[in-house]
């Protein structure tokens, strides 16, 4: 059986040829409390909070975020959540929100009680983000918190005050749409750039390649969760002595040796494009604590997670 190797052109060519195209669904003025569900898609969608604060929560299994004004959140497989002021607001549903609270001629919804204001932009993509491989690698979410301290939000940065404009001009979220797409491109260039030591071509879904293909998905889209080689073996349909040997012979190395890259893969991604701390970004990708993840990364990468979050931003 032929080894899978890591597609190091691939990536590259991947990455160039990221264009996103995007459609602004709306620009919605809520005022607290507030709240509004969206059900889980083929279509992958984005939200930009352009002032206030709110809250992300994601469907199951359960995962939340707290977006300031400038976060940016992209969920590349269309994944189910809810977005609102605090973790206790109501919610409806966005379109019964917009049945009874119809968009103005701007293109805005404004929505809520008395409180405290916060503005969102919310969007979808027109077309199938990236190949299925390389969605594989994104989160569930993936936020990015405007606070300039990386080389990704400094050259965003003049995007983003386009995008936090109150222009009502004709045309305008066709107009905010393009600039979306630049933001968004660019984020998940700088983002998947740093994807490359978990990279592999997935076997075939047919046949024997089948399994492994299947392993492979459930690491890169749920990292976090505690696999052992018994447990993926069991979701595959496998004994845990034929999966051992199989993924070895198809990846080039044991299960929880590739796991640990997609961990750190996922984590050198958010060290290069998010402001988190790496404490915070150890839980999100399966570490216990910031000190059992930095040596990990240390070992793989040549150098610590402070030191090539540093580096990148330089």
């Amino acid at each position: 059986m032929s080894r899978i190797s890591p597609p190091s052109d691939d990536l590259a060519e991947v990455l160039r040829a990221i264009n996103v195209r995007s459609t602004i669904l709306c620009r919605s003025h809520f005022t607290a409390p507030w709240g509004f569900r969206v059900d889980g898609s083929d279509l992958a969608k984005f939200h930009i909070v352009l002032d206030g604060a709110a809250w992300l929560e994601l469907d199951s299994p359960a995962e939340a975020h707290r977006l300031e004004g400038g976060a940016i959140v992209v969920l590349p497989r269309g994944t189910g959540h809810v977005v609102r002021d605090e973790p206790r607001s109501p919610v409806r549903h966005l379109d019964a929100i917009l049945t009874d609270h119809p968009l103005d001629s701007a293109g805005r919804l404004r929505y809520g009680g008395e409180g405290a204001s916060t503005t969102v932009l919310c969007g979808a993509f027109e077309a199938t983000l990236l190949p299925d491989d390389m969605t594989d690698l994104l989160p569930r979410a993936l936020v990015l918190d405007q606070d300039g301290s990386s080389r990704v939000t400094r050259w965003l940065q003049p995007f983003a005050d386009l995008l936090a404009s109150h222009s009502a001009a004709p045309g305008d979220a066709a107009v905010l749409a393009k600039v979306a797409d630049v933001f968004l491109t660019e984020f998940l260039r700088q983002y998947l750039a740093q994807q490359e030591a978990a990279l592999v071509h997935l076997p075939t879904d047919e046949g024997a390649g089948a399994p492994i293909a299947a392993a492979l998905r459930l690491m890169r889209r749920d990292p976090r969760a505690r696999w052992t080689v018994e447990g993926l073996a069991r979701q595959v349909g496998m004994s845990r002595t034929a999966f051992a040997a199989h993924f070895r012979d198809s990846v080039g190395e044991p299960p929880l040796s590739h796991l640990t890259r997609v961990r750190l893969s996922q984590g050198a991604g958010y060290l290069a494009t998010t402001s988190r701390t790496i404490g915070a970004i150890a839980r999100d990708v399966g570490y216990d604590n910031e000190s059992s993840f930095s040596k990990a990364f240390k070992r793989l990468y040549g150098c610590s997670p402070g030191a090539f979050r540093t580096d990148w931003s330089a």
